[in-house]
């Protein structure tokens, strides 16, 4: 009996998991953002790059769960998170989970690219 070849899922979003200095990305284009930000903190323009940061969801003083970033760092004394979006990936849990984000004291704001 002939054996049928196996097919390879696609990814949800169909993003292709990119890897660079033996980190693995997600996509292509968080990758390539990654790029860009360790080229900045080596210039010294930005500092203290985190990856995947985590922040805990409060709710009424309840932990609720998490929201995991893609990247934190500071530019010019303020701390910046950024996610790297598609119009796919923004779903309603992402866009609910910073909603509560920005009712934090002081609001935590996501920047996506």
């Amino acid at each position: 009996m002939a054996r049928l070849p196996r097919m390879t899922s696609r990814s949800k979003y169909k993003n292709i998991k990119t890897i660079v200095d033996g980190i693995t990305f997600a996509s292509k284009k968080e990758a390539s953002r990654y790029a860009q930000l360790i080229t900045l903190q080596k210039a010294g323009k930005i500092k203290g790059l985190q990856l995947q940061p985590r922040i805990a969801l409060m709710v009424n003083g309840h932990k609720i769960g998490y929201y995991v970033g893609d990247f934190q760092y500071e530019l010019n004394g303020q701390v910046i998170l950024e996610d790297v979006k598609s119009t796919a990936t923004k779903t309603p849990v992402y866009k609910l989970k910073k909603k509560i984000l920005a009712t934090y004291d002081p609001p935590v704001h996501i920047s996506e690219v």
